[in-house]
């Protein structure tokens, strides 16, 4: 007997009231989520001030200044004089603009609607507001491949992983705070693409890959995990329509779009980076090629055809390949940067290229940072990677190789942790996600049978009004038995199958639950403790504690306002390069290098005056026009990564370019010391000198706090150099080169002396000059 209008209504009614009542819930859901995200990184405003954090951000802070005051125009064509001196930097070409852009464009939207923000508290709190709309990118990402459950769950795992907190917290104003997004969003776009086959969602991909280009150079990331994905699709026979029209237009567009960003320029179709792109670009029309005439020929005549085709497809594949490797061979690096030579081949950086190996973000991560920055995701990752193949689609198994991939990578620099970051989250997402599924499922089967038998325990039915069951029980006719034979029959009896197969006893899930929601307890209690203390403190702005309470060391700020006030507006001070945008920015200052490295001799020639005696020094301070010198020094209250600890680097870079400078000069027994085992050359250089200058005077001893031990010159006297400035805690020192001396007249005066002298003994008359 077919069931009554009225109640399929009533069905109808509520499972729209139902659906509607969850699109309610997880929008709330994701609102909470996305205040979650920038409530989370807020602790360095609340417990310091709204300050701007690290190195990097000052410069970028600096430049969303300019294009806030002169436009646009002015910004593309801006030659920053005060960097670099004397070879200044053509700003406009040299940057990625993503993060400049943004903020600025920011800042004019809210100035137009009369909320007079400063740039510089737009700047502070872009990056938390990119945190939000990363979680939500992450929702919609995982959300495509297994459901908006899954999504919620990694969107919330995501907005408060330490890992990306290190990075987006207020005040640190880095490309990353807007490129993750960028990463995350061009992602889903992907995807969406792939399970849509939609031109438009395939436009819009390119449109985010464009904005991840303008963000960050990690954009190559984007542009050689794709391709590995489409190539994995053709190897394993799952191409399609969808899966060309997710490619091709990304390629192309995005390709024509990516060259129109001044740093990037020819490079999107000269560099080794994005061969591999183009490369997957031909095999896939190839491929398409095959699918199309195969649908148009016999099997015999494609048989004859694919000969042909594979023949011709050869020849060109080697034609194209010989030229390729002719253009690429002229190169040094064989087309690679330096940075991705360093992914290739982790000991690449530290044989040739000691700038990159000298920056700390460049570093291997070790194991604890792994835990650190992932917390318990690690342990649910594994389960994630399980549920994408059960079943595996295009969406899952992008999922996977954007883990397998990050993590190698992320195993090579410890920066691109942040990489690594959003597929552990979206992956331990899906895994609780079906992990809470089938145990709550579970305990819902087991629940106990009511008295009016309203619901069976233990058989996963749904509940059945008592009515419908006298209905049932009626003999139903040869056409009801028909269709409940293809509904029920085919649908009701495999779910019920699938559902008890999957059902666990109520004691094990219950005891399962509790564990899942104590371990995700660890992880936000964890998260928060690593947004408040360990990723909040800003570099600018030291603190300690101790038994007396709470110490600030605002020595940083406190020098360069020293420089702003007491020197000339055109000096030029000269000190190592992760000082060289702090200077600029909040000194007012010329500085001869900076955070930027582009300039490797440059810097060189800093490391080398530095790691030279003191006149020898002098003389190549003088030949830059340098007339202050700024070191750090953290030796009285242990600040550890001052330029004592950075100086090793300075000698390596320096003797890469200038081979007079050499590391074992330096070292004593292989061991580098600055005590009274040191090395004369060391003891005798400039960086000794500067930093240890009158530094037995604080203690009578001169203990180094950093280094544990005595320092070996404790008395010397400095001949072309003049302390002008100390900070309160000797974090900061700032040098005056003395003048040269007038060599010429000494001479004469010399000569004259004697010419008078001899006077004297002959005539015996004074001189007119004594």
């Amino acid at each position: 007997m077919a069931e009554p209008q009225s109640s399929r209504t009533t069905s109808g009614g509520d499972g729209r009231l139902r659906n509607a009542l969850g699109g309610v819930l997880c929008a709330f859901s994701l609102l909470l989520i996305g205040v979650l995200a920038f409530s989370i990184r807020l602790f360095s405003v609340i417990k310091y001030e709204s300050v701007i954090h690290e190195f990097d951000p000052y410069f970028n802070y600096r430049v969303t200044q300019f294009l806030s005051k002169n436009g646009i125009y002015e910004f593309w064509n801006w030659f920053d004089d005060r960097t670099w001196y004397p070879l200044g930097r053509v700003i406009g070409g040299t940057v990625y603009p993503g993060l400049t852009l943004t903020a600025g464009t920011i800042w004019w939207l809210l100035n137009s609607l009369n909320i007079p923000l400063s740039v510089e508290t737009v700047c502070v709190f872009t990056a938390p507001i990119f945190s939000a709309n990363a979680s939500w990118a992450t929702y919609l990402l995982t959300k495509e491949a297994k459901g908006p459950g899954a999504g919620l769950m990694a969107a919330t795992i995501l907005a408060m992983v330490p890992s990306y907190i290190s990075r987006s917290v207020a005040g640190s104003y880095d490309n990353e705070a807007v490129a993750i997004f960028a990463l995350i969003f061009t992602f889903y776009l992907y995807v969406k693409t792939l399970n849509t086959g939609s031109l438009f969602y395939a436009t819009l991909n390119a449109l985010s890959y464009f904005y991840m280009v303008c963000s960050w150079g990690g954009y190559t990331f984007i542009i050689n995990l794709i391709p590995m994905h489409v190539l994995l699709c053709i190897v394993t026979g799952r191409y399609s329509s969808r899966l060309y029209i997710a490619y091709a237009p990304l390629i192309v567009l995005g390709t024509l779009l990516a060259a129109l960003v001044p740093v990037v320029g020819f490079n999107a179709v000269m560099t080794s980076e994005h061969f591999a792109s183009f490369l997957v670009f031909l095999i896939l029309h190839v491929v398409a090629l095959v699918y199309y005439i195969k649908g148009l020929l016999t099997p015999r005549l494609f048989k004859v055809a694919m000969t042909f085709v594979v023949t011709v497809g050869l020849a060109l594949c080697f034609a194209v390949a010989a030229i390729l490797i002719a253009l690429v061979a002229s190169s040094p690096t064989k087309g690679w940067s330096g940075r991705s030579l360093s992914l290739l081949d982790p000991t690449y950086a530290s044989k040739y290229i000691p700038i990159i190996a000298s920056v700390s973000e460049h570093q291997p991560p070790t194991w604890p940072s792994y835990f650190m920055d992932i917390n318990v995701l690690a342990f649910l990752v594994p389960a994630g990677i399980i549920s994408c193949f059960l079943p595996l689609s295009d969406a899952s198994s992008f999922l996977v190789l954007y883990l397998v991939t990050s993590v190698y990578f992320s195993g090579v620099m410890v920066r691109l942790m942040l990489v690594l970051a959003p597929a552990v989250c979206i992956l331990s997402g899906i895994a609780l996600s079906e992990a809470f599924g089938v145990l709550t499922r579970s305990m819902k089967f087991q629940r106990p049978t009511s008295d009016d038998g309203s619901s069976t325990a233990g058989d996963g039915s749904p509940n059945i009004p008592a009515n419908s069951k006298a209905v049932s029980k009626e003999k139903p006719s040869k056409k009801n038995r028909n269709k409940e034979k293809d509904s029920e029959g085919s649908s009701s009896v495999d779910t019920r199958t699938e559902e008890k197969l999957l059902v666990l006893p109520c004691g094990p899930s219950a005891v399962g639950i509790m564990l899942l929601i104590i371990l995700s307890g660890f992880y936000v209690v964890h998260c928060v403790w690593a947004a408040a203390e360990a990723y909040s403190a800003p570099s600018i702005v030291l603190t300690s504690r101790s038994h007396d309470g709470l110490h600030v060391f605002d020595d940083f700020r406190e020098a360069y306002g020293w420089l702003r006030h007491n020197t000339g507006a055109d000096d030029k001070v000269a000190s190592w390069w992760d000082y060289g945008y702090q200077t600029t920015a909040m000194a007012n200052r010329t500085v001869i290098v900076d955070n930027n490295t582009w300039n490797n001799t440059h810097i060189a020639t800093i490391g080398t005056a530095m790691a030279s005696p003191e006149k020898a020094a002098w003389d190549i301070l003088n030949s830059l026009d340098v007339k202050y010198v700024l070191v750090v020094f953290g030796g009285l209250i242990g600040y550890s990564s001052d330029d004592i600890n950075k100086f090793l680097w300075m000698v390596r870079i320096g003797g890469g370019v200038f081979p007079h400078i050499k590391e074992s000069d330096y070292l004593r027994d292989g061991n580098y010391r600055v005590d009274a085992h040191g090395t004369p050359t060391m003891l005798n250089s400039l960086m000794y000198k500067l930093c240890y200058y009158r530094f037995v005077e604080t203690d009578g001893k001169g203990f180094d706090r950093v280094r544990r031990y005595e320092i070996g010159k404790k008395h010397f006297k400095l001949t072309h150099f003049e302390e002008v400035f100390t900070t309160h805690h000797w974090m900061v020192r700032i040098y005056k080169l003395k003048p040269q001396k007038n060599r010429v007249r000494g001479k004469l005066r010399l000569k004259s002396s004697s010419k008078t002298s001899s006077m004297r003994k002959t005539s015996g008359k004074k001189s007119p000059w004594h």
